[in-house]
């Protein structure tokens, strides 16, 4: 009896996680900034860490560098040092609890040369333009509107400029590179080069010169 109980309260957990996840990836929403510890943690650290990441993307000194859906900064802050005082981050976010945290960190670190702005992407709010680099790791799935987004960033960055995008398994909003190929195409991107080491990839995407 006992052993029956335990199955079907494993199964009634397992539907359960099911159901969350197809209702996270119909109607995505962003991570709440309580989840935020998350994405530092030794995981993502090691497959998606931020200098890997900036090493891929073409992050150098005196850049402007766009971070997508910044979170607590965890990209922005080691973007910021390496483009030193000439170059210039902005950290892009729709919610304030976890741009109130990047505040925090900006204040701590001493980093002067970040631009903290609030918007959502693909909602028409964001209209900066200019960049040399746009960071979108692991935010793709949580905007609603992916093709109007990828429209967006291609008029952010300069003509040449590089988009890269990054996609973690398990996350729950995570992006298959087919997906992220055709949004990139359909927005005028040229694939550039790819990264791939499950269980993480990255697509960089060029607009044309």
């Amino acid at each position: 009896m006992r052993r029956a109980l335990l199955l079907c309260a494993g199964l009634l957990v397992l539907l359960s996680a099911s159901g969350w996840l197809l209702w996270q990836r119909r109607r995505p929403v962003p991570m709440p900034p309580g989840l935020s510890f998350l994405l530092e943690g030794r995981y993502v650290g090691r497959f998606a860490g931020p200098g890997l990441l900036l090493e891929r993307a073409g992050v150098s000194e005196g850049m402007r560098v766009l971070d997508a859906g910044c979170g607590t900064g965890r990209l922005t802050v080691a973007a910021a040092r390496r483009v030193g005082p000439a170059g210039e981050v902005v950290a892009l976010d729709v919610g304030e609890g976890m741009l109130g945290r990047l505040r925090a960190r900006l204040s701590r670190e001493g980093l002067g040369n970040v631009r903290v702005v609030r918007a959502s992407l693909g909602e028409g709010e964001f209209v900066g333009s200019g960049f040399d680099r746009v960071l979108l790791a692991m935010v793709l799935g949580e905007v609603r509107n992916r093709e109007r987004a990828m429209q967006e960033l291609y008029r952010a960055l300069k003509p040449g400029g590089i988009l890269s995008v990054t996609e973690l398994f398990p996350d729950p909003d995570y992006r298959r590179p087919a997906t992220v190929l055709r949004l990139a195409r359909s927005a005028g991107f040229r694939p550039e080069a790819r990264y791939s080491r499950f269980p993480a990839f990255t697509i960089n995407l060029r607009r044309p010169a």
